[in-house]
């Protein structure tokens, strides 16, 4: 199948406009990096303080957590760092690693996606073909992310198969198993290093609590909102201008659901090397020139999981 047809740019921008808005800053980046890991630490901070907390800093740590894996994702499209190879430590040793991904295996996966977007070759159509569900299925996948359960059926199966335990053979068993330990080993040093420098300070409990907990619960539910929000449920699958959506946040969605505007997405595969932080201003422009009401953009969370399970009861198969 051919590959999405595409928007160019310039299509919808001057040359000078084009180049102000997706201009690239070598410190933006890192910076972001820095900041994931310093909410994660602020939170941690705040339950060794009062355990009171604990609730805000699982939701807090398990946003970006998440935002950890988008700037990834950025990295995936060489926008994390203008030299490739800060750009490659950065995303693959201190945003994916530690949540068990791999830049490299990402990044070829994710270019096939962007390439064949919404049609049968798109890897992740998986993830947005079945909606819509019912309630009741919505409600159930939920259950299975905040108790855990999505969690341990992933990082068990990529450690079963980085360890060949149960993999079935056939064409493809041995890559599947070196590209799952590829990512596993990593994540076992990167684990270790966290849970070293919390035993230095003399909370390892934390590790558990407010590293392990959070990844395994309210990171999987957000991580799955963002799937839902960013392909499911799509008016037109030919229009490259609804490929994918934009979900307009409050601050408060913005901090517990879609860090790093990651709610953007509709832009990020209009112009997908344009960094993220840049995708807002671009959002912007776009609205000044009346483009944005060509494409997919809806309000708020809440407006797209009311959509993802408007499929009604009594057809459920």
């Amino acid at each position: 199948m051919p590959a999405a047809a595409r928007i160019r740019p310039l299509d919808l921008f001057t040359r000078e406009e084009w180049e102000r808005l997706s201009a690239r800053n070598g410190w933006m980046g890192p910076l972001l990096v820095l900041h994931g890991w310093v909410i994660i630490a602020g939170a941690i901070a705040l339950s060794a303080w009062s355990l009171w907390f604990l609730p805000v800093s699982i939701m807090l740590i398990g946003a970006r957590q998440l935002g950890l894996t988008i700037l990834m994702h950025d990295a995936a499209h060489g926008a994390l760092h203008p030299n490739a190879k800060v750009n490659d430590f950065l995303g693959h040793w201190l945003c994916g690693a530690p949540m068990g991904g791999h830049l490299k295996a990402y990044r070829a996966y994710h270019l096939t996606h962007h390439k064949y977007v919404q049609q049968a070759e798109d890897p992740d159509l998986i993830l947005s073909k079945p909606f819509p569900v019912t309630r009741t299925s919505l409600r159930r996948k939920i259950l299975r992310d905040l108790t855990g359960q999505t969690f341990l059926k992933q990082r068990g199966n990529q450690f079963a198969n980085a360890f060949g335990l149960g993999l079935r053979k056939g064409p493809g068993a041995e890559n599947r198993a070196q590209s799952a330990r590829e990512a596993v080993i990593p994540m076992l040093i990167t684990n270790a290093v966290i849970l070293g420098v919390l035993i230095a300070l003399g909370l390892w409990w934390a590790y558990f609590v407010l590293w392990l907990l959070p990844m395994a619960t309210w990171m999987m539910l957000v991580t799955r909102l963002r799937n839902i929000a960013e392909h499911a449920v799509l008016p037109d699958h030919d229009d490259p201008m609804r490929y994918a959506r934009t979900t307009l946040t409050n601050p408060l969605e913005g901090l517990l659901i879609a860090p790093y505007w990651v709610n953007y997405h509709c832009e990020h595969h209009m112009f997908m090397h344009t960094p993220c932080y840049r995708l807002a201003g671009i959002h912007r422009a776009l609205a000044a020139k009346g483009v944005t009401q060509k494409m997919e953009v809806q309000r708020g969370y809440v407006r797209v999981l009311s959509m993802a399970a408007s499929r009604p009861e009594a057809i459920a198969a």
